[in-house]
């Protein structure tokens, strides 16, 4: 009797014991990924929050760094110029990127199809830096473009294209059209073929196949790729820097103004949490369709 209690409770506990190791490993695997997320992102940003919130020639805490943002017209017209030039950048990238995603997907042959992506993304091998100072050497008043047009005699006089909108705008798309594919690309081939064949079935034609069935299942890749388009692009400094020049100024360079010229990291960190916030109102909006299913 007393051999069978104690096989019981020998049994009882490694019953419990097999729950908590099986609870162990997972929580082993993914503890570097938390330590490194809280080490390299949740300290520093809860070290901004708080810089955010002190005077910048020292002092208590205040609330000034965020009602400058507001007050000052100049900061507000920073946060519009970033905002405008994105939402271009994205409905840009969006427009050209679909359909050249559908040629690769539905037009190029399947055994020619990772040629044809790989020839895509030759952009993302060379340096972000020489991209944008590439753009700067063909949109210069002494470029390819003018030159191309004054020696036509199209033009008199070269167009100021360099140090514009219209060049950050340029630079961006470059970049962006090709993140923007492959996103759709990869959203189209997982698209199983016999809805198109059961929407020409009930009598739709390519056009009504596509606007009713083919994009709305393809729309978490758009939106996908939007997002991240969104999020790189209004956060980025190198690009509107070179190509944009100072006629224009951005959240970025705003940021970037704040400590290399005043040394002000509070405010600098209070404009820094302001552009956060814009992200994460920019990621609820589409939180409902940043998930590529599977079709």
């Amino acid at each position: 009797m007393n051999s069978t209690a104690k096989n019981g409770r020998a049994l009882a506990r490694a019953g419990n014991a097999l729950p908590r190791a099986n609870l162990a490993l997972p929580w082993a695997l993914v503890t570097p990924a938390l330590g490194w997320t809280l080490l390299f992102f949740v300290l520093p940003f809860i070290a901004m929050g708080i810089s955010s919130l002190t005077a910048h020639e020292g002092g208590g805490f205040t609330r000034a760094n965020y009602s400058q943002f507001f007050t000052d017209p100049s900061y507000w017209q920073a946060m519009v110029n970033s905002l405008e030039v994105t939402a271009i950048v994205t409905v840009v990238s969006v427009l050209l990127a679909y359909p050249f995603a559908w040629i690769l997907a539905e037009q190029v042959p399947e055994r020619w199809q990772r040629l044809a992506l790989m020839l895509a993304v030759l952009p993302f091998w060379t340096s972000y830096v020489v991209r944008s100072y590439s753009w700067l050497l063909v949109l210069a008043q002494n470029g390819v473009i003018n030159r191309a047009l004054t020696g036509s005699g199209l033009i008199t006089e070269p167009l100021q294209l360099a140090n514009t909108r219209l060049a950050t705008v340029t630079g961006f798309v470059h970049f962006f059209v090709m993140l923007l594919t492959l996103t759709i690309f990869a959203n189209l081939k997982q698209l199983s073929p016999s809805y198109r064949k059961a929407a020409a079935d009930l009598g739709a034609g390519p056009v009504r196949t596509f606007l009713h069935v083919v994009l709305p299942l393809t729309l978490p890749g758009i939106m996908v790729g939007a997002f991240l388009t969104f999020v790189l692009c209004i956060g980025d400094y190198i690009t509107p820097q070179i190509l944009g020049g100072n006629n224009e100024l951005l959240m970025p360079q705003l940021v970037m103004m704040q400590i290399g010229r005043r040394g002000d990291f509070p405010l600098a960190s209070a404009l820094s949490i302001i552009l956060m916030a814009v992200v994460s109102v920019a990621y609820f909006a589409c939180a409902r369709w940043l998930k590529i299913e599977r079709a």
